[in-house]
């Protein structure tokens, strides 16, 4: 693998080309990366582990995302690596090996996208699955090929709501994420958009169904609000049911070779019962409506995308396993209430990638794409004041 020209982040590269060469293509000229999640027609999807590979054959179509954006104009420059069968978030690959991480070589890229990340931000393409791009003007063409969006001109936030429990938490400095996002936001829309809130309470008292796993939460661990640890829980319950449902009887029979951590995870899953599956439903419905009535048609939750600094490549796992505690706790709000999300780069800080989230109510991708493009500038120019 010729880490040091691709940062070790393909598992395959080839090009294939659009089927039109038109122009006036929405993506056309653009070039990206498919994770080897995705379906690419006459090639083996791997998902990561070398024994799916193995026991799959090639696929007969090619999957409808990279379908639209190869109709869109753009050319896909070969697949990535991700984590072994995406049950990972740190992107570290035994088979494969682990993208470098350009902005932080000695620390993890991220999973389970982590090739695809890793091509975008070493300038390698312009986009790649799962999506990230170089600007938000690329996310913006892109999400509206994918979604099938129409061309709509910005529309201001009604309200953009800090989450201060989630700042609170972060390691990263206040006036390096949150400050930088209020002054941008104060400059473009004006202050009186801004408000706060306990994000925390607010999943406390509308999302009754997640006292059923408040005590499963690690409620007394550091750097832990007990609500969003408790949703957390309810996501990964959630998660483990539909693995067990799509992948179980395949991990029972290949027992395939799944890299430390990744192993003892996925036949924990296996092994696991479909207990109170149904109260995770509930929860997703009560924090959709919950979230739904805090933010409006129009409104906006900001909060970190992850609580702190990316962890070193190699750290022990008990160290990794507070960190995904901490990480999950953020990561589920989107993922359970079915809301969209943007995680936005604000550079460095002590030499680390730091990052900002923006999320929407279900249903607007388009509002939250255009907004991610007004605010950009505004916050680059902030962040170079810094």
């Amino acid at each position: 693998m010729a880490i040091d020209s691709d940062h070790g982040a393909f598992v395959e590269k080839f090009l294939l080309q659009p089927p039109s060469s038109s122009h006036d293509l929405p993506l056309s000229g653009l070039t990206f990366a498919v994770k080897d999640i995705f379906d690419v027609a006459g090639r083996v999807t791997g998902f990561g582990n070398p024994d799916w590979a193995r026991t799959h054959p090639a696929a007969e179509s090619t999957a409808p995302a990279v379908s639209a954006i190869l109709n869109g104009g753009a050319t896909s420059i070969g697949i990535t690596v991700m984590d072994e069968m995406a049950c990972c978030m740190n992107g570290e690959n035994k088979h494969y090996g682990t993208p470098r991480n350009p902005c932080a070589p000695d620390r993890v890229p991220g999973g389970s996208s982590s090739g695809s990340a890793v091509v975008v931000a070493a300038g390698l393409a312009d986009f790649s699955l799962g999506w990230f791009a170089r600007n938000p003007a690329i996310l913006n063409r892109v999400g509206r090929v994918l979604l099938q969006l129409p061309d709509t001109g910005p529309v201001i936030p009604t309200q953009l709501i800090i989450a201060e429990d989630c700042f609170q938490l972060s390691t990263v400095p206040s006036s390096r994420v949150k400050q930088v996002l209020v002054d941008s936001v104060e400059k473009l829309f004006g202050g009186h958009v801004i408000k706060h809130a306990i994000l925390g309470d607010v999943v406390k008292d509308k999302v009754p169904s997640l006292n059923s796993f408040l005590d499963k939460g690690n409620p007394s661990e550091e750097y832990i609000i007990p609500s969003l640890a408790a949703l957390s829980t309810a996501f990964h319950l959630l998660g483990s049911y539909e693995f067990k449902s799509n992948h179980g009887e395949w991990v029972s029979t290949v027992r395939p070779d799944l890299g430390p951590g990744i192993a003892e995870r996925v036949w924990a899953i296996v092994r696991s019962t479909d207990e109170n599956v149904d109260v995770c439903h509930s929860v997703m419905t009560e924090l959709h409506a919950a979230l739904t009535d805090l933010l409006g048609d129009f409104g906006v939750l900001a909060m970190p995308t992850v609580p702190g600094d990316p962890p070193k490549l190699q750290t022990d796992p008990t160290t990794l396993d507070g960190f995904r505690a901490r990480a999950f706790s953020f990561l589920s709000i989107a993922v359970v209430s079915g809301f969209c999300q943007v995680s936005i780069p604000l550079g460095m800080c002590d030499n680390l990638p730091v990052s900002v989230s923006l999320m929407a109510k279900h249903g607007s991708d388009g509002f939250l794409l255009n907004l991610v493009e007004t605010l950009y500038d505004t916050l680059k120019e902030h962040v170079g004041k810094l």
